[in-house]
């Protein structure tokens, strides 16, 4: 490698061996010849822009519209290791659907102390609509991703929950449609899980909740907030590999208690909507009546078992950093099991001894906003000037509720390919996760998020970081 690794090197043990999961992959790598594989590395870039693979960037006054860069050097994953991650992953996600049902009902966790009614007492994303109701199927959170960051050989730590509306599936299919296209004898010598089925999974999943009004095959449609979303790619591309409608708020509206689609046949009843838009703008008669992206009754309809809406309005609350904080106790609260994945050492600077601790240790920690996203909002102290460091200080003395801290952590490093050689980054994983009544799906594999820029943490494409393929290996 041209650059050595500051930080556990997932391909590389000390000494430069391989490790056992990239032996396959190593021994193939080291016998290409290096021009060819920049050339497939400029193939690889040409062929996203042909498909059209980009987010937006908000408040851009140029380049709005942007590639999200693809390494082509792909995060390996042994087998064993990946079915220890899938029991952390399927209890997590478990107890997050509990803990929004308890949430929304009789709320035992708050009633036995464990968590803190301020949680949700002053939280824009907890619905008071969604009080005392259960969506088709029991299922709050049909799709989610959680984030996970690598320390060390078996030290894994959940960095965030996306119960509400996690992206970025599409380019998880398309990263291995790519190198499946561009290196189709690699995979005759890697055997690696597939990737492929999820869009079948999803449609699967979403029609195993469709509510108690539906008439035979349910139909399924993407409800997107149109061609100017960031994520507009990704929910035309799963509704055409779902077999679904793709639709806008304005294709839709209520008829004779259901939600119905226009077509050129009439107006036709939708069962299940895979909403991508936020709550605030689902319903203007319920939420935001100046909205012209969602369906005006919509939340009639679907408290009176007509429609199920995927995910389900006032998950927002499980994205919240401040409940990410306090999963530990939510995870024991509703299995009875201690979590197999830990989340990381969090403060809470609503708490008085934490705040003085994280104003004493600025330089040193990590503060994100409680409702962050997208790596928006962030100071990383060790990298910050003082200038920002100061400015944080008196955000964090404002409003503290605001902000939680987090130790700055040595994440693992995967190589990218570089002109010079392979060089390691920092990255984080995030799998997919399909909930329905038949059970708990986890794609083999998921999102890997690389930071681009030697020496970076942050790994989300608004602020620079790149894609690759994840490979699950098969036994």
């Amino acid at each position: 490698m041209s650059e050595a690794p500051a930080n556990f090197d997932e391909m590389y043990a000390e000494g430069g061996s391989v490790r056992p999961a990239y032996g396959g992959y190593c021994e193939w790598y080291d016998q290409q010849d290096p021009s060819w594989l920049k050339r497939k590395h400029r193939e690889a870039e040409s062929n996203f822009r042909k498909t059209g693979i980009t987010f937006n960037v908000y408040g851009e006054d140029e380049a709005e519209e942007r590639l999200i860069p693809f390494d082509m050097v792909p995060r390996v994953i042994g087998a064993g290791e990946w079915r220890r991650l899938v029991r952390g992953i399927e209890q997590r996600v478990s107890a997050l659907n509990a803990f929004m049902y308890d949430l929304y009902h009789r709320q035992e966790i708050i009633r036995a102390g464990r968590v803190p009614q301020r949680l949700f007492q002053n939280n824009a994303a907890w619905l008071q609509q969604m009080v005392g109701f259960t969506p088709p199927g029991g299922v709050y959170s049909h799709i989610v991703g959680i984030d996970l960051v690598r320390t060390g050989p078996d030290e894994w730590y959940v960095l965030e929950d996306n119960a509400r509306t996690p992206s970025g599936v599409s380019y998880m299919l398309e990263n291995r449609e790519t190198m499946m296209a561009m290196f189709p004898e690699l995979f005759s010598q890697v055997d690696v899980e597939p990737v492929a089925t999820y869009p079948r999974q999803l449609a699967n999943s979403l029609a195993a909740c469709a509510p108690p009004a539906t008439k035979g095959k349910p139909t399924v449609a993407v409800l997107t907030p149109g061609i100017f979303n960031s994520a507009y790619f990704e929910h035309a591309f799963l509704a055409d590999q779902m077999g679904a409608e793709l639709v806008e708020g304005s294709d839709l509206r209520v008829m004779d208690g259901r939600v119905q689609m226009r077509t050129t046949r009439g107006f036709q009843p939708l069962d299940v909507i895979y909403r991508r838009i936020d709550d605030e703008y689902l319903d203007p008669l319920t939420f935001n009546p100046d909205s012209m992206l969602g369906v005006p009754g919509i939340m009639d309809v679907y408290r009176a078992g007509g429609v199920t809406i995927a995910n389900a309005p006032g998950t927002g609350v499980c994205d919240d950093k401040a409940v990410y904080s306090f999963m530990p106790e939510i995870v024991e609260f509703y299995t009875g099991e201690k979590p197999l994945l830990p989340n990381v050492q969090t403060w809470r600077c609503a708490d008085e001894d934490s705040l003085a601790y994280v104003l004493d240790n600025l330089e040193e920690l990590v503060i994100k906003e409680v409702h962050g996203s997208g790596g928006y909002g962030m100071l990383i102290g060790p990298t910050a000037s003082k200038k920002e460091i100061a400015t944080f200080r008196k955000k964090l003395q404002a409003t503290p509720e605001n902000y939680i801290a987090q130790p700055t952590l040595a994440l693992s490093t995967t190589p990218i390919f570089t002109n010079s050689g392979l060089a390691p980054r920092h990255v984080d994983l995030r799998p997919y996760v399909l909930v329905s009544p038949k059970g708990v799906d986890i794609t083999p594999g998921g999102l890997t998020r690389v930071a681009l820029k030697k020496g970076s943490l942050v790994v989300n494409s608004s602020q620079g970081g790149g894609t690759k393929d994840t490979w699950v290996l098969k036994d």
